[in-house]
């Protein structure tokens, strides 16, 4: 007769209860304050706060700057990239990537919006001895970056004001939005274009372009771009790589089903991405 190897002496209850923890956050309350956390698990809120402080040291929680609620943790992320792989868009990603580096010589991302962020989950490197320089399965700030902008505008406006009530529209450089009025502004235009511009918002010195991937229900799933030194993406050459971007876009978003012919499709984008860019910081800008 066959035994459970899971017997009571196999059960470790520290390890239970921060499964436990980690359990209680839910898509419909994703953050929690520590006597909700401790009511609802019958814990002690001492007990409890051990737990959380141990859980966010090891990147599983954090805390959220504006509410100081708990939320689920980056750490978890990247371990769900993980089980990620085995997603069409991990694996159909990496020659549009390929494709974008040989025909602009600048480097290329994939890019989620996880928790507010955006989640590069995929990268191929330029050559060159000047390139970008980011990281795989690392969060970034949406509002101040390439991709990150991309997912948003193409976010429900819920899901976009959740976001911004929840995180700090933080200054990187000079050219960073930061008011939120601004912001909106801007995801409109993205939409309007097709395609999104980090003008040295981020990192200065460095210039984004990237457009949204749709799956097989049109909704954007992902975003996919370049970006490179200001001395190569110059203001002169924006409009003739964001039509490379966007028909990067358009092929990966057909191989996840997105159709031959959608309203999105590469003619529209086409006139859309020859729409005139004004580089932030200029006389006609913020």
């Amino acid at each position: 007769m066959g035994s459970d190897p899971f017997q009571p002496q196999y059960r470790i209850q520290a390890v239970e209860r921060a499964a436990s923890i980690l359990g209680a956050f839910t898509a419909e309350e994703p953050e929690l304050r520590l006597s909700e956390l401790a009511e609802r698990l019958n814990l002690h809120k001492a007990t409890t706060h051990r737990f959380l402080v141990n859980l966010e040291h090891l990147g599983f929680v954090e805390r959220a700057p504006r509410s100081g609620k708990y939320r689920l943790g980056w750490r978890l992320f990247e371990l769900g990239g993980l089980v990620s792989q085995r997603l069409d868009l991990w694996d159909e990603a990496l020659p549009f990537l390929e494709g974008l580096v040989h025909d602009t010589g600048e480097t290329g991302h994939l890019a989620v919006l996880e928790g507010g962020q955006a989640v590069y989950i995929e990268r191929v490197e330029t050559r060159r001895a000047l390139r970008l320089p980011s990281a795989v399965r690392r969060g970034y700030p949406a509002h101040a970056t390439n991709l990150g902008k991309v997912l948003l505008a193409y976010s429900r406006p819920d899901v976009v004001s959740e976001i911004l009530l929840t995180r700090e529209l933080a200054t990187f450089t000079p050219n960073t939005i930061t008011n939120v009025d601004q912001l909106h502004v801007e995801l409109a235009s993205i939409r309007d274009r097709g395609y999104s511009v980090d003008n040295e918002e981020f990192d200065e010195g460095l210039r984004c372009i990237g457009a949204p991937v749709r799956d097989s229900s049109g909704r954007v799933v992902a975003a996919i771009g370049i970006g490179g030194p200001v001395t190569r993406v110059t203001p002169a050459r924006i409009e003739e790589l964001a039509r490379v971007v966007i028909a990067s876009a358009h092929g990966l978003s057909m191989r996840l089903g997105a159709g031959h012919a959608p309203s999105w499709a590469s003619s529209e984008a086409q006139s859309r991405g020859s729409s005139h860019f004004i580089p932030r910081g200029s006389s006609s800008s913020r």
